[in-house]
């Protein structure tokens, strides 16, 4: 199946050439998912074994089969078997020398290559992927689990690989120093290669040859999961490295219901509009695409407020009433994003273009066209107040 997936999806993206700058945003985002995946992995068949105390009945033979699969990789990614493999019995008190975990066998690696220590990002698309993971590997069907098993760990072979060979290449390191991935992919006897035969016996257990087709579509599934994964980590990279290259900023309502995450670069550019709306609520703009912005949590706080046109979308959260983003009327496949409402440990700066929304068409004439995505249209002008009369 290996081979199938090479040819199905072509060479890994983490085998093209990457700078020093995408690595060090890559790397945080691969130390997050290698430090939770053991434990999702060990702890996907809970509900199952909960199902069946609730329902007082056996446990299937395929809970027990998938079950010991994860088991054992948890085990093993938290170093546990090769303390027993090289010290025998007499090494289990040393499971607890956690530096051995992978994890941090990865993290070693990574703070010496980039000269600095790292830390995990759990960033919003690698909570996704984790959420998306952890829910194939728990599943009811174990039709489902088996082909998570296997794709994970098909894929992860071929992604420590292709990673691998890219850190060599980017900061001209000696591969043998790379203890993570020596351990996991080199060698004579690597470890990956019997985490892949493992799973990939799951096969013959639980896949009827009568359901061979839906395996495939869902090992299909599973596989380009963690490979849309590792595509989005290098997209939201700037190869460039300058100050335009962007990151990934937290931010929330007041009374933290709502959260999101935004990319953008470290120093941003706001607009501060004067318009009624925007004077009483304090919004500092800062627009992005679509794609840009994610809800991590409490999208069933948020309602919705319209005014005039009843285009814009203006969202704030019901339970303390702050509006951390909302879809302008000028853009509304876009965001307008809250500047006030993001954590300031990662703006390194804020540069402010003020706009006259009071007076808005005069205003906008007299900008850059681009600014329209920046603010509010209320194209059906201001009273003499001041007022939007959207």
């Amino acid at each position: 199946m290996t081979e199938q997936a090479r040819a199905l999806f072509g060479p890994h993206p983490f085998a093209a050439e990457m700078s020093e700058d995408q690595v060090a945003s890559l790397l945080p985002e691969y130390l997050a998912m290698s430090q939770a995946f053991p434990y999702l992995q060990a702890g996907s068949q809970r509900d199952l074994v909960f199902d069946a105390m609730h329902h007082n009945r056996d446990l299937a033979r395929d809970i027990e089969l998938t079950s010991v699969v994860a088991n054992f990789i948890c085990w093993d990614e938290t170093g546990g078997y090769g303390r027993i493999l090289h010290g025998g019995k007499a090494a289990l008190p040393d499971i607890l020398a956690t530096e051995n975990f992978h994890s941090n066998l990865f993290r070693k690696d990574a703070s010496r290559l980039l000269g600095r220590a790292i830390r995990p990002n759990y960033s919003f698309r690698t909570k996704r992927y984790l959420h998306s993971l952890y829910a194939g590997l728990s599943s009811n069907d174990p039709l489902v689990r088996c082909a998570y098993m296997v794709a994970f760990e098909l894929h992860a072979a071929d992604m420590i690989q292709s990673l691998w060979t890219t850190l060599v290449k980017t900061f001209k390191a000696r591969s043998d120093d790379l203890e993570y991935f020596r351990s996991h992919v080199g060698g004579e006897d690597p470890a990956e290669k019997y985490h892949g035969e493992m799973t990939s016996r799951l096969i013959g257990e639980l896949v009827p040859a009568s359901r061979n087709g839906r395996f495939l579509d869902e090992f299909d599934r599973a596989y380009r999961l963690s490979l849309q994964w590792c595509r989005d980590l290098l997209r939201i990279v700037s190869l460039g490295g300058d100050g335009h290259s962007e990151i990934e900023h937290h931010g929330r309502c007041h009374c933290g219901s709502v959260k999101f995450c935004v990319r953008a670069p470290r120093e941003l550019s706001a607009v501060r509009c004067n318009c009624s709306i925007c004077q009483m609520s304090g919004f500092l703009h800062l627009l992005v695409r679509e794609d840009k912005l994610g809800i991590e949590c409490g999208e069933e706080f948020l309602s919705t407020y319209q005014f005039n046109k009843n285009i814009a979308r203006h969202r704030f959260c019901r339970v303390c009433g702050v509006k951390p983003f909302y879809r302008p009327r000028s853009n509304p496949s876009g965001f307008s994003v809250n500047i006030r409402c993001l954590d300031k440990g990662t703006i390194e700066g804020i540069r402010i273009s003020e706009f006259d929304g009071e007076h808005w068409e005069e205003a906008f004439c007299s900008m850059h066209q681009g600014l329209e995505s920046c603010v509010e249209d209320q194209n059906g002008g201001v009273d003499s107040n001041g007022t939007c009369n959207e």
